[in-house]
């Protein structure tokens, strides 16, 4: 087993390792831009995301320098959500924390700031975080006295390497695919505007261009080409391709709406389903979770693959890859039996913004939309042929995005279980020799 031996984290930080944002009157809400240096948020702590509300000029950054964040330092969310962390990577933007974030600077001749920010984002550091934190109403981490005692195993710096490169490979991998959904939903959206909002193919048809040019700038296939229509008609939407009908979204779909679970409690001692809410719609997963039992009536039950759409408060429409559940209120579980998976889905992807102006307008504190929003969103449909050959194209997309999802779920789920083996001793990790 490795030798660890217990350090308190108040040891394992450089000097001026332990900064507290700003207090409020430091940084107040009108000195804020909408350009310049930006101000890192909890959000980025929360999700590791990089893209910003809000900047300073040069001359306050230069009054509150201070504050400033540097690579390899830890950003940790210290009031609500305490104890998420993120990384500062090179090439992350220069910018000053919010008084909601704290910033860790390890000394990096004791420990490795991957590390420790692996151990501090774990199961234990997370529980060490939240149990030195306090309040009742508004959760805010502990003061600094209390934060610097809690203990960190480490070992020897090269123990730390390997284990970080054990534990990097597999976030490496999870990222990767990622990266490649990116790539596989932008093809799947430019595929759906330039076929069902700009009509590419009937355009070049209708302006007489050949079949080879067609099928070369657009990607197609003369199979599928062949199907498009060379000309166009008048609908209630104004032209658009003959031959193609106009519906409601709820007239080539089902949006079954969820239950209030609280109904179909989970019972001691028996198998259970993770509530699946609008927070674990966002988080992709159903940790923390509530449970609700498997009494919940079959349609109700989420899968993996299925599309969901949050048609209240924070709307949003995806297909979830985050495992077996049960459907709550607030949420939509969308099927069709007439039309494919990926023609529903981005169909009701691509009238989210219309919903979200909708809910945006209403009085009420959570916006929402009604029924009836789904009957006014129009859909454009080809006939069945050409709607074929379609999903020869798009559906590998889909399925390929839903198959790197699942990967990195259980590639997620892999090192969670990991995660305390190696920063416990319980597993060891290869330590290479340095050659001579």
């Amino acid at each position: 087993m490795s030798s660890f031996v217990n350090e308190p984290l108040g040891s394992l930080l450089g000097e001026r390792g332990y900064i507290r944002g700003p207090f409020g009157s430091a940084l107040v809400r009108k000195e804020l831009q909408s350009f310049g240096i930006p101000v890192y948020e909890q959000q980025h702590a929360i999700s590791g995301t990089r893209e910003f509300r809000f900047y300073v000029g040069q001359e306050k950054f230069d009054e509150l320098k201070r504050f400033a964040v540097k690579a390899n330092d830890l950003i940790i969310s210290c009031s609500g959500t305490v104890g998420r962390i993120s990384t500062i990577r090179e090439g992350d933007p220069l910018g000053i924390i919010s008084q909601a974030l704290l910033i860790l600077r390890p000394d990096v001749s004791k420990v490795l700031p991957k590390f420790l920010g692996y151990f501090l984002g774990g199961d234990t550091g997370q529980r060490a975080l939240i149990q030195a934190s306090h309040g009742t109403v508004q959760v805010n981490i502990a003061p600094r006295s209390v934060v610097e005692t809690i203990p960190i195993p480490v070992p020897s710096l090269e123990e730390q390497q390997a284990i970080v490169q054990v534990l990097g490979s597999i976030d490496d991998k999870i990222e990767l695919n990622g990266r490649l959904n990116e790539t596989l939903e932008a093809m799947a959206c430019t595929l759906f505007q330039s076929w069902f909002v700009d009509f590419d193919p009937v355009r070049a048809k209708a302006n007489g261009d050949s079949a080879k040019s067609i099928c070369q700038r657009w990607g197609l296939t003369p199979e599928l080409l062949a199907l498009f229509p060379d000309s166009f008609g008048n609908s209630e939407l104004g032209e658009i391709p003959n031959g193609w009908t106009v519906r409601g979204l709820d007239d080539v779909a089902n949006y079954l709406n969820g239950l209030a679970l609280q109904k179909y409690p989970a019972l001691e001692g028996k198998d259970w389903l993770p509530v699946i809410k609008i927070a674990q719609l966002r988080a992709g997963h159903t940790l923390s979770a509530d449970k609700a039992s498997t009494q919940v009536p079959a349609p109700y039950v989420i899968e993996n693959g299925d599309v969901l759409f949050s048609w209240s408060g924070s709307l949003e429409v995806e297909i979830w890859c985050g495992g077996r559940g049960a459907l709550n209120q607030h949420l939509f579980k969308v099927t069709s039996g007439e039309y494919p998976k990926w023609f529903y889905f981005l169909w009701t992807r691509f009238h989210l913004s219309f919903f979200r102006d909708i809910a945006a307008n209403k009085a009420t504190t959570m916006g929402h939309i009604q029924r009836k929003h789904l009957s006014e969103a129009k859909v454009l449909c080809p006939p069945m042929e050409l709607l074929d050959e379609m999903t020869k194209v798009l559906m590998p997309l889909i399925e390929m995005t839903i198959s790197n999802r699942l990967e990195a779920g259980g590639l997620s789920n892999v090192r969670t279980a990991l995660l305390p083996e190696l920063l416990s001793g319980n597993v060891a990790v290869v330590v290479e020799a340095e050659l001579s």
